[in-house]
């Protein structure tokens, strides 16, 4: 027989099992039991929620919501946020109509533009530390009480700038900066065309031009606006949007204007194109015109891009003009352009630091309130910056709606009320006359006798 040098088995699983003095088992190494670990294990807490606009489908201002989401999660090269004032831009109406190119799959959360304070810092970030006031612009997800960024779209604010302040200026003014020194290259003496005059960019494309001497600038907008923009005084010419500014603008300057700023598109891109002097230069940087209606509209988008000339190079080269474009969301995140961005950026804190700039404010909303500030812009009845703040308490809704769901609830409940009432008058009815027809008998007894057919031969009475 050959020995194996293996310890045999059986002695070991056959040795009783002790038990304590306190009534557990002594079990040997390596068999404990699986609960009794769990009771070591710490509960995994469920994770900690914040307000966020969330977008719930593409479409009208009801896919606007208020909704409780998970805190983002810090990776790598990223810094927390802290939210104490968000941005609203055209872009975003033009993200909640879908009518943007390659948006995420809703839900999601909303926003371009935020300001507040680093709460963490993630790894591999060198320039930023806890506590620091910023301005950021990530890719979505910036209206939310917490918001996670890579520290390349982060901005350092100067320590007297406020988070509301931070907002009006950082996506404006970028804009309007890189619209007007690196773009159009304003010089002393030129004109130039200004579409959108009282919004955000326009206000802030205003006051860049008025810090270059002799500078005239056309403002295209709403006649409701005009009033208060004479006061700014940034505007030399005001138009009313929807008339035939082109030859008002040749009233004052026959041969055009120099420079041509759209951010409207469609059959404006032709007028603008027509304004232009010989080395006149036209930009586009935006595409509202789509916007049309509360829900996208492909019919608005299809008109936009056919009312549009197409102009050949050789057209440019027979007229001495040019034709460029500006999308800031491409230059960051497509283009790369992260570090020409922070550049701009840091000339535009110089500038409201020096005093040359100030943002203006149109109005500043409760987060709730989101899909009204979104229908201000949309009516185009913002002169500034319109901000959200979450820390700012929604507006009281009416108690009583004259129309809608609870009107309805409580015609509803009326119905019903009467319904339930008529039933009730209907069996009291029925009852009282069922009682009558039992007395009738007693009431004429010379008939009991005649009518002993019925119930067995007796009437109920006589029972």
């Amino acid at each position: 027989m050959t020995e194996t040098t293996d310890a045999p088995a059986a002695p070991a699983a056959d040795k009783p099992v002790q038990v304590e003095e306190n009534g557990t088992a002594d079990t040997t190494p390596g068999q404990e039991e699986p609960q009794d670990k769990s009771p070591d294990k710490e509960k995994e807490e469920p994770p900690k929620e914040m307000r966020a606009i969330v977008l719930t489908g593409f479409g009208g201002l009801k896919s606007v919501k208020v909704l409780k989401k998970p805190e983002p999660t810090l990776g790598e090269g990223e810094v927390l946020i802290r939210v104490k004032a968000c941005g609203l831009n055209f872009q975003d109406l033009m993200v909640r109509q879908g009518a943007i190119d390659s948006p995420p799959k809703t839900p999601f959360i909303l926003g371009f533009e935020c300001a507040g304070e680093i709460e963490q810092v993630g790894e591999g970030v060198e320039n930023f530390k806890v506590g620091d006031k910023v301005v950021a612009l990530p890719e979505y997800k910036a209206w939310a009480e917490l918001v996670a960024v890579p520290a390349k779209y982060v901005y350092a604010l100067p320590d007297n700038m406020t988070p509301l302040e931070a907002v009006a200026i950082t996506m404006n003014y970028l804009v309007a900066y890189i619209l007007v020194f690196d773009m159009a290259n304003i010089a002393p003496g030129k004109s130039l065309l200004l579409h959108s005059a009282g919004g955000g960019v326009g206000q802030a494309v205003a006051q860049l031009c008025k810090s270059v001497k002799d500078v005239t600038v056309f403002g295209v907008c709403s006649k409701t606006k005009h009033e208060q923009l004479k006061e700014n005084g940034n505007i030399d010419h005001l138009l009313e949007r929807g008339c035939d500014y082109t030859n008002e603008v040749r009233k004052v300057s026959s041969d055009g204007v120099d420079i041509v700023l759209d951010c409207l598109c469609g059959e404006e891109c032709n007028r603008g194109y027509s304004l232009l002097k010989p080395m006149g230069k036209y930009i586009l940087y935006g595409s509202s015109n789509v916007v049309t209606g509360e829900t996208k509209s492909f019919f608005s988008a299809a008109r936009s891009w056919w009312q549009v000339d197409k102009v050949s190079p050789i057209k440019l080269f027979d007229e001495n003009k040019t034709l460029s474009g500006l999308n800031l969301r491409h230059l960051l995140f497509q283009h790369g352009g992260a570090e020409y961005v922070r550049g701009a950026m840091n000339k535009v804190l110089d500038l409201w630091q020096n005093g040359v700039v100030k943002p203006l404010v149109d109005s500043t909303w409760a987060l709730e309130d989101v899909p009204e500030a979104m229908q201000k812009m949309h009516d185009r009845k913002n002169i500034g910056k319109i901000v959200l703040d979450p820390s700012m308490e929604p507006k009281p809704k009416p108690a009583t709606p004259a129309k809608g769901k609870a009107g309805k609830d409580k015609k509803q409940n009326s119905e019903e009320k009467k319904e339930t009432k008529e039933e009730k008058d209907k069996e009291d009815k029925e009852k009282s006359d069922k009682e009558k027809s039992a007395e009738k008998p007693q009431e004429n007894g010379e008939k009991e006798e005649k009518e002993e057919h019925v119930a067995n031969g007796t009437d109920e009475g006589s029972q």
